[in-house]
């Protein structure tokens, strides 16, 4: 029975690591593709006469800002979402496994977080526009060092406490740093090429670091034997981004930003935003795509390690670092895909920048869908796991489209209120789910998300795709 067990181990952990050597290997196929495309799109724009170039506004020392804000930036992201990654394998197999708690108190943590990042979103919003989003960005590295601190005391009152502070984190890091990012570009005159750029390389930094997070994570947890170590490690690595913002960004805000204000809730700006979001339909869809998408990845997060667990054959615990790496190398992949797809379609010229990504949008969340369907439909742990990449894939490729879509749509007045604002139904979707989502309901979550990406599939395309060509140019914004 010995030997059987530590064969049924050793083959869990062969499979696993040759499609994490297979993938890697795709995807640096991929890295030289897009080297080669990206490389025909640059001599594209040598050959831009002056006159072209005075047509399209570009400063003449654009190339250079976006190398100062792409490497200022793209060094800070690598940081904090190196710093989330860390967390991510070992997340549930640390209430669960290691401090014994059953499933259904998991759940409540999980929901905990989600009600908090809920109840934080439209807040945090606000006063990222308001008093800065280099202070919230700020704000975020202190209040997840101070939840990954919490984690490590197994009393539930204190991981309550730091599920609270972990649900205001994640709602800084879905919105001030991208609100940043895109108001920085626009004060350096930088054009929506650009910003499509630094988005695609910070996706591709995200797989790289997420899959560098995973393999040490992996090797932490089996040198320690304690589940807690990569929070420790989180911890560390956020203190380290607190030091690098503060010496390398530069302040910026929303409309009235730095003024002084009594209204500390901001009432009256919450019912602007959502008075814009109300009156413009593709606004509507792009939260409804938020909600669906992020929903349906944060129910993933949860989901994933006992959903395969639910259907291998092999004794012991699967190499969790291992398949979390491997998922975000699939990240990595749909993140070239993208930039591939961009570059290429900027060198036909077959369509607008907005037209591009509502399309991309639209397949992303069709993929999506039936990458969740196929593993609800088998029961085989390979053609999940080949499904949960598929899906990662799609991930990789989402991010830097719905965040070129908001950076279009929304203005910067309200950039950071609007992103947070549609982070309100995306929490509300994810705590109903895992109020019923454990083992007996997880298929029914699982089905439930493909139907909502599928939904969302359908409505980018009849909505945001059909009237992006009647949308006025000029600077690009909507909101």
């Amino acid at each position: 029975m010995g030997l059987t067990a530590f064969y049924n181990s050793f083959a869990a952990q062969s499979f696993y690591e040759t499609w994490l050597v297979l993938l890697t290997a795709l995807c640096l196929l991929l890295l030289l593709v897009e080297r080669y495309v990206s490389g025909l799109e640059k001599g594209l724009t040598v050959k831009e006469s002056a006159d072209d170039k005075l047509e399209s506004a570009r400063p003449p020392n654009s190339g250079n800002a976006l190398k100062v804000l792409a490497r200022k930036y793209l060094i800070v992201y690598a940081m904090v979402m190196g710093a989330d990654w860390l967390q991510g394998p070992y997340v549930y197999s640390l209430y669960r496994e290691q401090y014994g708690f059953p499933e259904r108190l998991v759940a409540l943590l999980f929901v905990t977080g989600f009600v908090s990042a809920g109840m934080a979103a439209p807040l945090v919003g606000v006063w990222a526009d308001q008093h800065g989003r280099r202070k919230l960005c700020l704000a975020f590295c202190v209040t997840y060092a101070l939840a990954c601190i919490l984690i490590l005391f197994p009393a539930l009152p204190i991981l309550l406490g730091g599920r609270l502070l972990g649900g205001i984190s994640t709602s800084i890091l879905f919105s001030a740093f991208e609100s940043w990012l895109i108001s920085s570009a626009s004060a350096a005159g930088l054009p929506s090429a650009d910003l499509s750029t630094i988005m695609g390389r910070a996706t591709l930094v995200n797989g790289f670091v997420a899959t560098g997070a995973g393999v040490f994570s992996n090797k932490l947890v089996a040198s320690t034997g304690n589940f807690a170590s990569p929070f420790i490690a989180s911890g560390c690595l956020l203190v380290l981004a607190y030091f690098v913002i503060s010496g390398t960004w530069l302040e910026n805000y929303g409309s009235g930003g730095g003024s002084v204000t009594t209204d500390v809730f901001q009432l009256e700006r919450l019912g602007q935003a959502w008075r814009i979001v109300r009156e413009d339909p593709m606004l509507l869809v792009l939260g409804l795509t938020q909600t669906c998408f992020e929903g349906s990845m944060y129910l993933f997060v949860f989901i994933w390690v006992p959903s395969l667990q639910q259907v291998t054959n092999y004794d012991g615990t699967l190499p969790f670092g291992y398949i979390f790496s491997s998922f975000m190398v699939s990240m990595m992949i749909g993140s070239l895909l993208y930039t591939m797809i961009v570059a290429y379609s900027k060198i036909k010229g077959v369509d607008s920048s907005l037209t591009t990504h509502a399309k991309l949008s639209s397949i992303v969340c069709a993929v999506s869908a039936l990458a969740l369907a196929s593993s609800i439909s088998s029961r085989s742990e390979e053609v999940r796991f080949w499904a949960f990449c598929a899906f990662e894939a799609c991930v990789g490729m989402y991010y830097p489209v719905q965040g070129m879509l908001r950076g279009t749509l929304i203005s910067n007045e309200h950039r950071a209120t609007l992103s947070s604002l549609f982070r309100v139904p995306l929490n509300i979707f994810v705590v109903f789910s895992l109020l019923t989502g454990v083992s007996s309901a997880r298929q029914a979550v699982l089905s439930g998300s493909a139907i909502m990406l599928a939904f969302s599939s359908l409505m980018t395309g009849a909505v945001i795709v059909n009237q992006s060509d009647v949308v006025a140019v000029g600077n690009g914004h909507r909101a």
